[in-house]
């Protein structure tokens, strides 16, 4: 049996709009991604949303419309994607990291406080597999030093803090719609906020720092003339993304209800095996279930995370790992940073594995996933 790590959600009804979007002739930013950022603002419940190529592209418009430079520190968690980091060096600024809580996998709250120094501007928390971090708490201390709160929302479409949809939470917030995501234009993403100063100059920034943009200046009652108003970047989203995203947006509810159903077989199949940590959940919060990942108790098996990933490959089961951490990277340890001073963060990477889950995952492969896992770790017990 053949299960990969991921497969899309995606039907006919995407090949319609997408086909419908190349035949208006529209294919860059025009009337389709309009339409996406005000159904995507409606949906998360945020006031203005700009659809953009990525959510690395959001990350870096994010911390220039705040004002973020030389200089300046931005403190967010190291067991993330490198795009949170990496933009925060684009801006001039320094990553400081905070460790992970051990039962949420999320930027520990508790620990922001110690890190604030006079340079820090703002604070990135990033929604690990689609559980929020602690919102209450961050704002609590965001307001406390004056700090903006940009939200790394990558895996946190439909994800709910409390009864608080991420989107309408913090100063920002920057989705992904990558391939692999719970929502899927292939590539793109979108900020969400509710100043309307700063999605203005996100929307400008994010198309050579024009004041009109492609749509305005082609369109039937468009003008030839803008103006540069500053030095801006090629981020926008086009029609075509835009297109699938509406579709995705339609099916969103259908989607998360199979990634929690497969979430709740996992679990069952799964609970009593005394080897693994199963993901954390609470009733408190509205989980949007990006990942199903398991940690191995290194102490109770004679084997490794990564001999583990061997054997369920061999048994035709793909697998992934979130993340390995940013101070492990190289290029981050040759500035200094080091992957031990985040005792959490670093024993995380070693245990964990993602497993394959997606909307058309069939209960009989959960199954054979969960199987052929506990076959293996009863051949090595300690």
């Amino acid at each position: 049996m053949k299960i990969p790590f991921y497969i899309p959600y995606l039907n006919e009804e995407e090949i319609v709009e997408v086909t419908a979007a190349i035949q208006s002739n529209w294919l860059s930013k025009g009337p389709k991604t309009l339409e996406f950022e005000k159904e995507f603002a409606k949906k998360v419940g945020s006031q203005y949303a700009v659809g953009l190529n990525s959510c690395t592209a959001g990350l870096h418009l994010a911390q220039l419309a705040l004002g973020i430079g030389q200089g300046d520190e931005v403190i967010t968690t190291p067991y993330t994607f490198v795009a949170t980091s990496n933009t925060i060096l684009h801006c001039g600024a320094k990553p400081v990291f905070v460790d992970i809580d051990p039962l949420t996998l999320n930027i520990c709250a508790e620990a922001i406080e110690q890190a604030i120094t006079p340079r820090t501007k703002a604070i990135i928390p990033v929604h690990f597999a689609g559980y929020p971090c602690d919102m209450d708490q961050i704002r609590e201390i965001s307001k406390r030093y004056n700090l903006a709160i940009i939200e790394d929302a990558a895996h946190a479409v439909y994800t709910k803090y409390k009864d608080e949809p991420i989107g309408s939470i913090g100063d920002i917030t920057c989705f992904s719609f990558y391939a692999t995501k719970n929502l899927t234009t292939g590539e793109g993403g979108m900020i969400t906020t509710n100043d309307e100063a700063i999605a203005n100059q996100i929307r400008i920034m994010s198309l050579h720092g024009m004041s009109r943009n492609a749509w305005n200046r082609y369109a039937a009652k468009g003008a030839w003339y803008y103006e540069v108003e500053q030095a801006g970047f090629k981020y926008n989203m086009t029609d075509i993304q835009a297109a699938m995203g509406l579709i995705q947006l339609q099916k969103l509810e259908e989607m998360q209800t199979l990634r929690k159903q497969l979430a709740q077989a996992y679990n069952e199949a799964l609970r009593e095996t005394d080897e693994l940590i199963l993901p954390y959940d609470s009733p408190e919060h509205c989980h949007s279930w990006h990942l199903y990942y398991i940690q191995l108790k290194e102490d109770q098996v004679t084997i490794t995370r990564n001999e583990l990933i061997e054997k369920l490959n061999e048994a035709g089961i793909g697998t992934s790992v979130h993340f390995i951490p940013v101070p492990h990277h190289p290029f981050y340890q040759k500035q200094g940073y080091r992957l031990t001073d985040y005792p959490v963060a670093k024993k995380t990477y070693e245990s964990i594995i993602s497993l394959p889950f997606y909307p058309t995952m069939t209960k009989e492969a959960v199954m054979y996933v969960a199987e052929t896992l506990k076959t293996i770790l009863s051949l090595h017990k300690r």
